[in-house]
């Protein structure tokens, strides 16, 4: 377990635990009762510093390296072997950034797509730290009009730090791409459900994010721009990112206040790294309960509420 900066009383803690255990072990005496004590300590000391994060701690937490990420939540949820990947734009390539393809939950058939990051050097640049190309953004159009094509609910996991940023991506067309998904999602008549499960940056999110329900894990953020690149821009450098953080309004509480997303998946004491089990089963029962409330939708109504949810937005009286 890798701990960030702020995690470190929890750290101190945990090897107190280790140590305890260990001194049992070696010499045969019964130091239960003290391990049990300082069990208690770590879960109060949890509950102290993640019942207080800051937006910027909360930012760091989704980014947390031993997070589960779109792939891992895939294999957790989906029913044994059902998750059958598919490839390519049909146009230009495959990007690895974001996959996509079938699945069943309880044997109820759905399109799965999201943003993938690597863990390892390798991956992360094979996966482009989740930041897709326009191709990516193509692939995932390409599917959901199949998942429409067969009524095949829609399903969007966003983890991203924004649509990659390259010249060969502006060369084709990143900005066209995340309209046209943007356009086209508005429109399609089979439901669309979007999880944000880490990161929620600017187009590179809105490009699989337009879903009858918009929900965020309670360890992300979502927002038009990531806490550095708004210090850089307003501040020429990074030192303010805890300010432009604050500034922001990019937390779950934050978004669920202004009616930009439609509810909070409750994580694990500590994070969905603590207890991937239970993050992963929490995502799926809100899945299977959304499919189940909008079963009886007709493509229109689908439409619709869609087009409404997103045009809404922003709307004040003076």
């Amino acid at each position: 377990m890798e701990y960030l900066s702020f995690e470190l009383p929890i750290k101190e803690l945990m090897d107190q635990y280790q140590t305890c255990s260990l001194v049992g072990e070696e010499s045969g005496v019964d130091v239960k009762l003290a391990c049990s004590q300082i069990e208690d300590k770590i879960i109060e000391k949890k509950k102290e510093i993640y019942g207080n994060l800051s937006p910027w701690q909360r930012v760091q937490l989704s980014r947390h390296p031993d997070r589960p990420y779109t792939l891992d939540y895939i294999s957790g949820i989906a029913d044994k072997g059902s998750f059958l990947e598919l490839h390519g734009d049909r146009n230009f390539a495959d990007d690895p950034a974001m996959i996509g393809g079938l699945m069943t939950l309880d044997g109820q058939k759905v399109m799965v797509i999201g943003t993938q990051k690597g863990r390892t050097t390798k991956e992360r640049q094979y996966r482009r730290f989740g930041m897709p190309n326009p191709e990516g953004y193509r692939k995932a159009l390409r599917l959901m009009k199949l998942a429409e094509k067969f009524h095949i609910p829609i399903v969007t996991l966003v983890d991203t730090p924004g649509a990659y940023p390259g010249l060969e991506a502006e060369e084709r067309g990143q900005g066209e791409a995340i309209a046209r998904n943007i356009f086209e999602m508005v429109q399609l008549k089979t439901p669309i459900f979007t999880y944000i499960i880490g990161e929620g940056a600017s187009g590179g999110a809105l490009g699989i994010g337009v879903g009858n329900k918009v929900y965020m894990l309670e360890n992300t953020w979502y927002t038009v721009i990531a806490p550095e690149s708004c210090s850089s821009i307003l501040w020429r450098n990074w030192d303010h990112k805890e300010d432009a953080a604050n500034a922001l309004n990019l937390t779950p509480k934050d978004a669920l206040r202004e009616k930009f997303i439609d509810g909070i998946i409750e994580e694990p004491l500590g994070g969905a790294h603590y207890d991937p089990e239970t993050a992963f089963l929490n995502l799926k029962s809100s899945i299977l309960q959304n499919i189940k409330a909008f079963s009886k939708f007709t493509g229109q109504e689908l439409e619709t509420q869609r087009q409404d949810k997103f045009i809404a937005m922003g709307q004040f009286k003076g």
